[in-house]
């Protein structure tokens, strides 16, 4: 019986591919553990990962457990095993076919043992007569590698099918996981961390905690619902459909006569969940009033047929003073819709302020990767041999160009391919660099053109004699999966109109986990918002604020200790959380604030109803 037939007969068959995707790692999970509240607390425990159809080396294992690492709870397992790719078969066979010298479907003994040897992660000879032993099934000395492919796959699928069995079983272990999904979640759901992450193992003050840090209290046995019942709160808002919305904030109908300068830039998901984008610096000469938008840039040239990540929720973060958390003063920020752009208008007086652009991850967030049989060709040779890139490929880096042409202006100066080799290979590009490169290909007013950008990219290739594997390491960084599609970025433009005075904007850093972001993140929500104690806990309050098209919270501890709270989203209609879950649990550091969900609408064209009860786990 295949996998999807069993889960099928297990009443999983409406699951979402994220979905499954969970079900799977808490079923692998629950494997070694009695709850998904416990943590990993030794290199060994991870090979569970083996339970999840991951196949890690000793390398892997080294690169998620380091040195330092103490434990690992239920969703940095989760992560790890979105990260970490199965093993496909037709991967295994190519590695196999390059050990059978005659080519006849066989390898021997000595052809394994010199392999497993002496290449890679050596193993002992002892190790490979185990193996061995275990593959050569009729004992003639032969391994046959396609059906030694096909039992591996087997035998991963029935374990995977045991556990998920397991797993329905009993639904008491359902009950006290911490990991389950939405009812009815968006398309990419997917378990990321809340706003900009920090390490996994990393508590600061007045910054935004990573998703279902659970590890250190265990809970009760009990369902959820019956889980300190005195020290809970519940809090319920309907939201009406967008399309029902007048416009709050409608564009000046003067606008063509104020002065206008603009900006692009993306997010782009890094592999622990995190965003990471460019922060830029707006000089405003004069005290001025100031229109200021950010929206999703669309890259499609087809007008039936926007970009996929047009969607996705942006805002920008107004901060001024010096470039600490402690100085830094939140400003304003774009809370007002219009149609896909995000607004404010006000007056700004005369200074430098910081821009920091922000995305919930409610709806740009890791996707659980699909295999792909053959990915999509880069580099071809022509008639005449030479080598040269695919349409696919130059169609991907001409959208690439239009996102690091931060100005617009049609070219790259120094500054913006410098972003782009931040990005891709975190180095910069000196001037002396960049002078051969004017030299070598095409360029226009001392900035590399389209087609030098094209150029560059082909003799990439033709030095590494049409390799592709550097040039996919530049398209992932830069949002691309294996079928060239953008999928872990969002290109936005941000356009700024001065009525006085001509503004300036500039790109600074491009940074993760920005600090004053998080600051200034928390303080919109808690200057904003309803607040409220939780039942019988007087310094543990709840901040829910409402926008115009999301709800944010954010939960404070006045207390001497840390606190443990259990959050529900089940009851909630049409909702997508940026935990990626509509049950989880957030740890909060005594005498600290840190955001705890934003929750967008799935449909937005739909009413959305945001119900969740927040109560306190005692810990045990």
């Amino acid at each position: 019986m295949s996998l999807q037939a069993s889960s099928q007969s297990i009443g999983m068959q409406k699951c979402t591919d994220e979905e499954t995707f969970y079900m799977h790692c808490r079923a692998a999970y629950l494997t070694v553990f009695r709850s998904s509240l416990a943590s990993i607390s030794s290199k060994h425990q991870l090979c569970l990962l083996q339970q999840a159809g991951r196949n890690p080396s000793q390398a892997t294992l080294n690169k998620h457990w380091t040195p330092s690492t103490t434990k690992l709870n239920f969703d940095d397992f989760c992560e790890i095993v979105k990260n970490e790719r199965p093993t496909e078969v037709h991967e295994l066979m190519r590695a196999f076919r390059k050990m059978d010298i005659n080519g006849d479907g066989y390898i021997s003994h000595n052809e394994l043992h010199i392999v497993l040897t002496s290449r890679g992660e050596k193993m002992a000879a002892k190790e490979v007569d185990a193996i061995f032993s275990l593959a050569d099934t009729n004992k003639d000395g032969k391994l046959d590698y396609a059906e030694f492919c096909r039992l591996l796959e087997s035998t991963a699928e029935q374990c995977q099918i045991a556990a998920l069995e397991r797993l329905e079983a009993d639904a008491k272990l359902k009950r006290q996981n911490f990991g389950n999904e939405l009812d009815s979640p968006p398309k990419s759901l997917a378990s990321t961390a809340v706003t900009v992450p920090q390490p996994p193992h990393k508590t600061e003050p007045d910054i935004t905690l990573k998703k279902g840090t659970t590890d250190l209290c265990r809970s009760s046995s009990r369902p959820s619902s019956a889980r300190s019942r005195r020290s809970s709160l519940s809090n319920a808002i309907t939201m009406a459909a967008s399309n029902t919305k007048s416009v709050k904030l409608a564009e000046p109908t003067s606008i063509q006569d104020w002065h206008h300068t603009c900006m692009k830039g993306s997010f782009f998901l890094e592999e622990d969940g995190g965003i990471t984008s460019l922060q830029y610096r707006l000089t405003v000469p004069q005290t001025a009033t100031v229109y200021l938008t950010i929206r999703p840039l669309n890259l499609s040239q087809r007008l039936e047929k926007p970009s996929s990540w047009m969607s996705v929720d942006t805002a920008v973060f107004v901060v001024s003073g010096k470039d600490t958390k402690e100085d830094s003063t939140l400003v304003c920020f774009t809370e007002s819709r219009d149609k896909e752009k995000c607004c404010w208008k006000g007056e700004l007086s005369a200074g430098t302020y910081c821009l920091l652009p922000f995305t919930t991850s409610c709806r740009l967030r890791k996707r659980t990767r699909k295999s792909v049989s053959k990915p999509v060709t880069l580099v071809n040779r022509t008639d005449t041999g030479e080598l040269d890139l695919t349409r696919d490929f130059r169609g991907a880096l001409s959208d690439i160009f239009e996102v690091i042409d931060l100005d617009g202006n049609g070219l790259l100066s120094l500054e913006e391919y410098n972003f782009f080799e931040l990005r891709t290979s975190g180095e910069n590009c000196d001037e002396e660099a960049w002078a051969v490169c004017k030299e070598n290909f095409d360029t226009r007013k001392n900035q590399l053109s389209r087609q030098g950008f094209m150029e560059l990219n082909l003799m990439e290739a033709s030095e590494r004699g049409g390799d592709p594997t550097d040039l996919w390491v530049t398209l992932e960084a830069m949002g691309y999966n294996r079928n060239l599609e953008m999928v872990e970025a969002c290109p936005f433009l941000i356009d700024v109109y001065c009525e006085e005075g001509q503004c300036t904007l500039q790109p600074v850093s491009l940074e993760s986990g920005h600090r004053i972001l998080n600051t200034a993140l928390q303080r919109s929500i808690t200057a904003r918002s309803e607040v409220k104690t939780l039942r019988g806990q007087e310094n543990v309050l709840v901040y829910t604020y409402r926008g115009e098209h999301r709800i944010s919270t954010v939960i404070a501890n006045k207390t001497n200790q840390k606190v443990t709270v259990h959050v529900n989203n089940e009851q909630s209609k049409n909702c997508s959380s940026s935990r990626g879950m509509s049950v989880f649990a957030v740890e909060v550091p005594a005498r600290t604030k840190m955001v705890c969900q934003h929750v967008l609408p799935i449909n937005e064209h739909q009413e959305w109803t945001y119900n969740c009860v927040e109560s306190i786990i005692p810990c045990q």
